[in-house]
Parts: structure tokens; sequence; C-alpha cells
């Protein structure tokens, strides 16, 4: 049986994958746009109705109309570990498996977590600003002088996968580690000794916290101004999670008025803004605020904003791609829907 399948959200950084391994019984299609009502319409009808597989991104937006565009659509795979962009009741409708990935990156976005760190304690941003310089003054000199982390403790929100493999990498920096979870690993306290804490009592006790947590849509803005007032002065607030997760006006404030020493985010504003977007007035406007106080943390001395690359390494692609393909390929062949829902 031949698979027909579109990738969409298509990166040059996933084509070794594709060009380095015989995938049998696949058809591929490749799209560099993503899914969403509008770019749907573009496809051929052919091209739609031979799909069994569309392969998408968090770019995508999978809504009922998109998912009712493809008339013998069997599996809808999703590239990430979040699957809020496709439509779950759609899906159910159709009976259609809605496949993610789970464990993966999760040494890649530690790394990146550090990388992250070590930038802002280091004040490396402003450094190589200055470094443009003809000479530094005493008060440049000064202002650039950082923080020694292994005299800083760091909370990690969040002890599964990623956060346990940045409590390995905080430990041979010598830190004390704390951690927050509803499931206390004991792994983690017998091998790295990590001290587990209540949500409010870490914010409030570390030099570092860092966000490793889905959201669920019960955790929105689950750092708002409140939780930022708790914050320890001159602490850092690091989040290669969802961008949900913080409300980026309080984070703004935050940082200007010195409450806590720098910030850094691998999560861009709206991941995508779509037509959904504008079609709501409420959605727009959230859209609109998250976008103008991403763009103001950007312009910051102390903060820092990446494009959602911490997993982006190219083993971890590679990972996600074979992961992706074995699970369709399991899917079809036991002929149940085995999906996320």
């Amino acid at each position: 049986m031949t698979i027909n399948m579109l990738v969409f959200d298509y990166r040059e950084n996933e084509r070794e994958f594709f060009e380095n391994n015989e995938l049998q019984n696949f058809d591929f299609t490749f799209f560099k746009e993503s899914l969403n009502p509008r770019t749907v319409k573009t496809i051929p009808q052919e091209v739609k109705d031979k799909a069994n597989v569309i392969s998408v991104f968090t770019n995508s937006e999978v809504n009922e109309e998109v998912i009712n565009s493809f008339k013998n659509l069997r599996i809808i795979s999703t590239r990430s570990t979040a699957y809020e962009h496709i439509s779950k009741k759609a899906a159910n409708e159709r009976n259609i498996a809605v496949i993610n990935v789970t464990k993966y990156g999760e040494t890649s976005v530690a790394q990146f977590t550090f990388c992250l760190i070590l930038a802002l304690t280091r004040k490396l941003m402003r450094a190589v600003k200055d470094s443009d310089k003809n000479t530094i003054d005493d008060n440049d000199f000064y202002e650039l002088t950082g923080r020694d982390i292994s005299k800083l403790s760091i909370g990690i929100v969040g002890t599964g996968t990623i956060g346990a493999a940045v409590c390995k990498i905080a430990k041979t920096f010598n830190m004390d580690v704390y951690g927050c979870d509803i499931n206390v690993k004991q792994e983690l306290i017998n091998k790295y000794g990590i001290k587990y804490l209540p949500f409010e009592e870490l914010i409030k006790k570390v030099d570092i916290v860092t966000l490793h947590i889905p959201f669920t849509g019960d955790n929105l803005h689950m750092f708002d101004k409140t939780q930022f007032d708790m914050m320890k002065e001159n602490s850092y607030f690091i989040n290669t999670s969802s961008r949900r997760l913080v409300n980026f006006e309080s984070l703004y404030n935050a940082l200007k008025d010195g409450k806590i020493a720098g910030a850094a985010l691998d999560t861009t504003c709206c991941t995508y803004l779509n037509a959904k977007c504008f079609e709501n007035g409420k959605l727009a406007k959230i859209c609109m605020q998250e976008y103008k106080y991403l763009h103001l943390l950007s312009e910051m001395e102390n903060a820092i904003v990446t494009p959602h690359i911490a997993y982006n390494t190219q083993e971890s692609i590679n990972y996600i791609l074979q992961s992706t393909i074995d699970q369709i390929r399991e899917t079809i062949k036991c002929g149940d829907v085995n999906g996320i829902f």
C-alpha cells in the first residue's frame, strides 16, 4: 500500500533526513507553506483527494474546514509535542488519528536553556554590542559585571524529560537545584539532589526560574504580575516552553522596573498570525498586545528573544521525522486510531 503524505511547513533542515533515508511505500508531496484555511484552497483537489496523511508543524491551523477538505484522510501528524493547532472535534468526527512527537530534543532544549542563562548572567548581548566601541571605559566595564552561576540556585518548573536534562547540566555547574512538579521524580532526587518545593515557595527562593511544562489551557499566564512580584530581587526568568504561560506585559514591566535582572524567551508571540486572529476581534486584540510587548522586550538590554529554536538541532529534527514515520507506519499496520485523541 502506498501512503500518500503531504508535508507542510517543510524546512531546509529537514531535507537531509529525506535525502538520506529510503522510505518505502511513501509518496511525499512537500509544501513550504503552512496548512490553513487559506492555503488549503490552493492545493489541487486531486492532490487532496489522494492524501492519506498530512504532516504539519505548529504554524499550521488544522481546523474543521481544513480537515474536511481531505476526502480520504486517515492520519494527521504534527511534528511537535503541542497539538492545539489541530481541531480535536473535527478529527474525532472523521475517525482520523492525530499523532504527535514526544520526548524529542530534551538535550538540545536543555543546552539552549543554559545558552540563554549564560548569555543573561554574563550580559553577553550588551558585551557584543559594546565591543563595537574603540574603547570601553570604567563605567562600561562595571555595567558588564556578570554573575557566577555556580553560586546561583535554579528552579526548574516541570521536571519531565527536558527538565531532567536541565537538572543534569545544572549539577555540572555545581548549582543548587530546586524543582516543582505534580509528579516528584525520586530518581532526580537520588542522582542530582534536586529539592522539590511548592510553586510559590520555589519562585520566591531561587535565582533563576526556568519553565519546562506544556500549555494545558488551565495554566494560561501562570507567570503574571503576581508571580513576577514574588520572584527574588535580581533573579532571572527563562521560558523555552509555551508563550501562553507568560504575560508579556507583566514580564516587560518587571524588567523595566528592575524587579528582576533579566529574562529570555524562546517563545515568540503568536506562533502564527493567521486569518483566525483577525476574524475574532478579541483574539486579534490579544495577538496584537502580545506582539507589542514582545517587540518592546526584544529591544531591552536585559532581555533575549529567540524564535522558538531551542529544539532546533539536526539531531532533533532527524529524531522528529523518524518518530513521525514510525508512528504512521504503526498506525496504518494496526488499522486502529492510535493517536493522541
